[in-house]
This record gives C-alpha cells, structure tokens and sequence, in this order.
C-alpha cells in the first residue's frame, strides 16, 4: 500500500425507533463520502489520516481510522466534533461524542466485524448497534474501502 490514498466510507442506520415511512426512507439511504487520505503501518497497525470539511462552517473533523488486524477498528475525529469509536468483534464499547451543541454518550455493540487485507487495498465491514445515553437508537453499517490511488483499484461502495 502506497502513503498517497483514496478512502470511500459509506455509513448507513436504520432507526429502531419508530417512525413514521416517509421519514424512514429519507433516513436510511446511504451517506457516503470519498476522499484523499494518508496510510502508514506502525507496529503492525494500519493508520488511515484525512480532513473532513464540514457544510456551512469554516473547520474541519481531523479523522484517523486505526485497523489492527482483523479484530478492531477504532476511528477517532477530533476538530468541530470529538469522538473516539472502538469497534471489537461481539463487544460493547463506550464513548463520549463531544459537538458544539454539548456532549453524549455513545455505546456500540460491534455484532460483526471483516477486514480484508489485498497489496494495494484493505476493505473494512462493521455492522454494530448504535446507544446513545444507553437508550438504543439505530442498527448501523460502515463499510470502507482504501486503495492506493495509483493501483486501479478504487470503486465507490453502494
């Protein structure tokens, strides 16, 4: 894998609470964002850096994505929101997401977790159940692919 890298993550939650069909459709397509990013390996860690520019205001979330083999992922933002995810296959984990509207407790329950490791491309799959201050809110997956931006191999996730 090269330093230079194109990173596609699309998230996608349904909602278990209850809503009413036209807020459900709208709120369960897919968000997906594509963009440049850096990759270095450390300690046998693999790191994936990049900015995320946020509409309507003049800062950023600084992202860095951490895959340590095939049994967690952590993603830590820090900037305009802060937030560090730990993602372990069949374990719950714990965080405070911090924004600039105040702070909340976040608990995901990872129910799976696949890293795919090829040369020039490693493909990330997490379906976990998102909590917030303890009260379960949604069933979420994120998919990632990182490719070297000069292997061919880059394809957007649907």
């Amino acid at each position: 894998m090269t330093k230079d890298v194109l990173v596609s993550i699309s998230g996608m939650h349904e909602e278990i609470v209850a809503v009413t069909p036209e807020v459900e459709d709208d709120e369960n397509e897919a968000i997906e964002v594509v963009t440049p990013a850096t990759y270095y390996l450390k300690n046998g860690k693999h790191y994936i850096v990049y900015e995320e520019v946020v509409e309507g205001t003049s800062g950023v979330i600084k992202n860095r994505i951490k895959i340590n083999g095939d049994e967690c992922v952590e993603i830590v933002k820090s900037g305009l929101s802060n937030s560090h995810m730990i993602f372990e296959k069949n374990k719950k984990n714990q965080t405070f997401y911090k924004t600039p509207y105040g702070q909340m407790l976040i608990g995901v329950n990872t129910r799976h977790l696949q890293v795919d490791f090829e040369e020039d491309k490693i493909a990330v799959q997490i379906d976990y159940e998102l909590d917030v201050n303890h009260e379960p809110m949604a069933d979420c997956k994120i998919r990632m692919n990182i490719v070297s931006k000069d292997s061919g191999k880059f394809s957007v996730l649907s």
